[in-house]
């Protein structure tokens, strides 16, 4: 389970809408060997069991697999999309015992896979390394009952929480590793999104620049009400080759917007706009709509402090370097409304891993 696990994570940043998924399968033989490996492929589709069984069939043929073992990381999907249901090709492939890390919340699914296989004679165990199979689809399960997708906010400060010096001066805060290593968690989200004062001032690319992964950039998305987005910007020159989305208010500059989907952007309005910014929750429906199921938002103050306020942050992605810049340096994030000590959004840590001179520490929502 531990190989699926890890053949699941590669998925991430690939596959929405689909969920991550690793599948290993193993042989019945007194000495059990390796017969199959398998990850949901780009775009959510073969699924892992597919990608494993037909790996297991080349290698050593259809026979093989009679009687053999699953290792799955979610439950094998009972109903026709796409792609035939996973949980008959298991059947027809006449594997013995399928082992599952966690159950599929979506409707279609929930409990019906296992439930076919259990009918057609085959042994499921679940809950094998639950915790780890529910966090790397964290993002998938939340579109499915929540409507929106996972937010990891991203941020890098001083040891005393500060992003920049009083006259604004932020580069480099941290050093080059972390700034390697944040390419890597791009990679690992299908979307990033930061608001339109960050696309103004920095003027970023967005993209994932890690030799040989170039490929890997995730959807651009620019909170911009007004559609003030520069048709001289990075992210508009790039449109015709990443895809680019721009949430902006309902009632916006009709000429405007042709002029930057004419460039190759997608503009999706907001209906529900409040101080003349789409309302938080409603452009993550939006998102969720898109089929985005995990979006990493990387800048401007104004955007990460709605969504705290608005209690929709699931992960912190905090870079702290060790230094210090004072009282008069600019915070992370602006004011939250906490009047009272339970009022405060409240995380509790997952992990603390060093990246070079700098440290990540990533810390989950706490409902």
């Amino acid at each position: 389970m531990e190989t699926a696990l890890r053949l699941a994570r590669r998925g991430l940043g690939e596959v929405s809408p689909n969920p991550a998924v690793g599948c290993v399968i193993v042989s019945a033989d007194p000495l059990p060997r390796v017969l199959g490996r398998g990850r949901t492929q780009r775009g959510g589709r073969p699924h892992a069991e597919t990608v494993a069984l037909d790996d297991a069939r080349a290698r050593f043929g259809a026979e093989a697999l009679v009687g053999a073992t699953a290792y799955v990381t979610l439950e094998p999907c009972s109903h026709l999309g796409r792609t035939p249901p996973c949980a008959d090709a298991l059947i027809a492939a006449q594997i013995g015992r399928v082992v599952v890390a966690c159950g599929d919340p979506d409707r279609r699914v929930a409990g019906r896979g296992i439930a076919r296989l259990r009918d057609a004679g085959i042994r499921v165990e679940t809950d094998v390394c639950r915790v780890q199979g529910e966090d790397i689809n964290i993002g998938f399960f939340t579109r499915v009952t929540a409507g929106r997708p996972m937010v990891s906010l991203k941020t890098a400060t001083t040891s005393d929480g500060r992003i920049a010096t009083r006259t604004g001066d932020s580069q480099w805060i941290t050093g080059p590793a972390a700034r390697r290593h944040a390419h890597l968690l791009r990679a690992r989200h299908d979307a990033i999104a930061v608001g339109i004062g960050t696309a103004q001032s920095d003027d970023p690319n967005l993209t994932c620049r890690l030799p040989g992964m170039a490929d890997r950039s995730p959807v651009r998305v620019i909170f911009d009400s007004q559609l003030h987005l520069p048709m001289n910007s990075k992210l508009v020159q790039t449109a015709g080759d990443i895809q680019t989305w721009i949430l902006s208010a309902h009632r916006i500059n009709k000429g405007r917007r042709r002029a930057l989907e004419g460039a190759g952007l997608m503009v999706v309005p907001i209906e529900e706009v409040a101080d003349g910014q789409p309302v938080p929750a409603a452009a993550l429906q939006a998102l969720g709509a898109l089929g985005v199921t995990r979006l990493m938002v990387e800048g401007g103050a104004r955007l990460a402090t709605g969504l705290l306020r608005a209690n929709l942050v699931d992960r912190l992605l905090w870079y702290r370097a060790p230094s210090l810049i004072g009282g008069d340096g600019l915070p992370p994030f602006g004011d939250l409304g906490v009047g009272d000590m339970a009022d405060m959004p409240n995380f509790k840590p997952l992990s603390r891993t060093p990246v070079g001179k700098d440290t990540l520490e990533i810390f989950a929502r706490v409902p």
